[in-house]
This record gives structure tokens, C-alpha cells and sequence, in this order.
């Protein structure tokens, strides 16, 4: 019998029509957000939600992302509040999510929260992704579209290395421009927001908008939203961090002016480095050799840069 394949659309209508009847048929769907490609599928069918995690081999008990048009749709799922809508206002659509308590009737699937009564949602900024999710009218649950642990999508090509033959479909629309996974807030009744996930957006720019200081995410045994578990994110390849230089058989990835295989970014901007961030791991992961990571700076999103290398860095199971 023949291997199934992948189809490789593009953002046309038509293909983001076709992607939606995919979906709606209970298919999986990978799509490109401003973060990292996400592998979708109907958050309230669970059949569908349950092929997530058969092809990414995640852990039933690590909860997904929902992604919705707007705050309006948003509003559909949660049990809103104030905070939320100031979050909202500022950041969406763009690279947050928030944790909120589900609504009464809300219809998703209990695969997509590992049980808990809170939903991570969020609304993408990328213009395929807003396509897709108005062609297809519902709640995408969509994890980033690689086998579970590994290195984040941020090509079409980083897709179908993880996942050809494993999923229906996915749309093409060229590399992410974030590079990283949305920054996850949980925003509980009382309005007491929590850093879960430092992400796309910098932890300083949150708490500037809300004049509180955000406890700073802790990796957990047990995740009470996606991105939690200690290790994550990483390559086949062993990673040392804080590198100043490589040692005997390492490739080095460097930050700066430096001398290194490949460069985050040559001029220290950390906002370029996220963009290259899980390309260039992909790229250094090929190679088979040991990866050594130079120092990237604790502030803005080299905090979330750096959150992703502890965990590719993290022992293994």
C-alpha cells in the first residue's frame, strides 16, 4: 500500500477553502502563524484532536492552544474579565495567549484542555492563518506542527521533515517572522495574571501595559497550559549552552560578533535572533555534531530565547 502524502497548499483562497473542508472533514492541517507553524485541527471534535497527538506522539496530559478569528470568537469559549480585554486591546491579534476559566457550554473538546477547566486561546496575527480560520468558521486547536519535544516548525519545510505522510495537509506562505512560541498568561477570575510561558511578546512590555510586575514561568512535571514540561524544543543533537567558543567536534551557534557556524544575529538584535532561532537549530541539528549556544542576554524576548534553549538543553527521558 502506498505511503499516504502530504498535500502542499498555498494561501490562495481556493487552497484556504480546500484547507477548511479538510478540517471540517476531521483532518489535520498545518498552517503557518506569526509565531511558528501550527498543526490544526476542529477543537471540538474529538477524533481530530486526538490525531494531534497521535502524530506529534505528544503526552495526553499536555493541554493545546485554541485559535480563534477575534476576541469576539474568543469570547464564545472563556469566561472573560477586565485584564482580558486589555491584554486583548494591546496584543491581539499577535503572539499571546491567555489562560482563561471555560465557558458553560463551550463545546470543546476535553482532549484539547488534558481535562482542566481552563482553555489557552489565541488569536494570530498571520494573514494564512486569519484566512483559514475564516474560511473554516470554528476554533482551531493547534500545537506547533513537529513530533512532540522537538524543534519548532518556522518553514513548511520544517513541517513535512517531522510530519510528511502523518497529516492531510499543509499551507505554505514562507518562514515565521516571530520564530517563537506565543508568550502564555494566565489570567484567572480575580485578575491576578501569571506568566505560565515567556514568549513572542516580552514579559516587560505585559507588565508595562498592566503596572504589575508577572511571576516568571517555571517548567512543571504536570502542565496547566501548553509549553510547560522541562524538556522541549529540542534536536536530536546534545546542546551546551553559554558557549564562548566550540569545543572539539561542536558546531557553534553564536549571537554578535563572533566567529561561529551560524549566527543568531550577527548585530545582537534579539528580535532577529527569535525569527532564526528554530531554523538555525534545524540547520546545526543536520549536521549530527554536538551544538554549542553563545550567551543570549535575560531581557525582552532573550527571555523567551533562552527559555526555549534550557529546555532543548534539559535532560531527556
Amino acid at each position: 500500500m502506498p505511503k499516504p502524502q502530504t498535500r502542499v497548499l498555498d494561501a490562495s483562497p481556493a487552497d484556504l477553502a480546500r484547507a477548511a473542508d479538510l478540517l471540517a472533514d476531521g483532518q489535520l492541517v498545518a498552517f503557518p502563524t506569526e509565531t511558528v507553524y501550527g498543526l490544526g485541527a476542529d477543537a471540538r471534535n474529538g477524533a481530530a484532536v486526538a490525531a494531534i497527538y497521535a502524530a506529534k506522539g505528544r503526552p495526553a496530559f499536555n493541554p493545546l492552544i485554541v485559535h480563534v478569528e477575534d476576541a469576539e470568537a474568543a469570547r464564545r469559549y472563556v469566561r472573560w474579565t477586565d485584564t482580558a480585554t486589555r491584554l486583548a486591546d494591546a496584543f491581539w491579534p499577535g503572539p499571546l495567549t491567555l489562560v482563561l476559566p471555560l465557558r458553560e457550554g463551550h463545546g470543546i473538546s476535553p482532549l484539547v484542555t488534558a481535562g482542566l477547566d481552563t482553555l489557552a486561546i489565541r488569536v494570530p496575527a498571520h494573514r494564512a492563518a486569519q484566512g483559514l480560520l475564516r474560511a473554516f468558521d470554528g476554533p482551531l486547536a493547534a500545537p506547533s506542527a513537529n513530533p512532540s519535544g522537538r524543534i519548532s516548525p518556522t518553514t513548511a519545510a520544517h513541517v513535512l521533515a517531522g510530519l510528511e505522510g502523518r497529516i492531510a495537509a499543509v499551507i505554505d506562505d514562507g518562514p515565521c517572522t516571530v520564530g517563537v512560541e506565543s508568550t502564555i498568561l494566565a489570567v484567572d477570575v480575580d485578575d491576578a495574571p501569571r506568566l505560565l510561558r515567556a514568549g513572542g511578546i516580552a514579559a516587560e512590555k505585559i507588565e508595562a501595559l498592566l503596572g504589575r510586575s508577572l511571576a516568571p514561568a517555571q517548567p512543571v512535571a504536570t502542565p496547566s497550559a501548553p509549553g510547560q514540561l522541562a524538556s522541549h524544543y529540542a534536536p536530536d543533537a546534545p546542546v551546551r549552552l553559554n558557549a564562548t567558543a566550540a569545543q572539539p567536534g561542536e558546531v557553534l551557534l553564536g549571537f554578535g560578533d563572533m566567529d561561529c557556524d551560524l549566527n543568531l544575529s550577527p548585530r545582537a538584535d534579539l528580535s532577529e535572533a527569535a525569527a532564526n532561532l528554530f531554523g538555525h537549530l534545524h540547520a546545526l541539528d543536520a549536521t549530527g555534531r554536538p551544538i554549542a549556544i553563545a550567551p543570549i542576554p535575560e531581557r525582552g524576548l532573550g527571555r523567551a530565547i533562552n527559555d526555549r534553549l534550557r529546555r532543548a538543553a534539559a535532560p531527556r527521558d
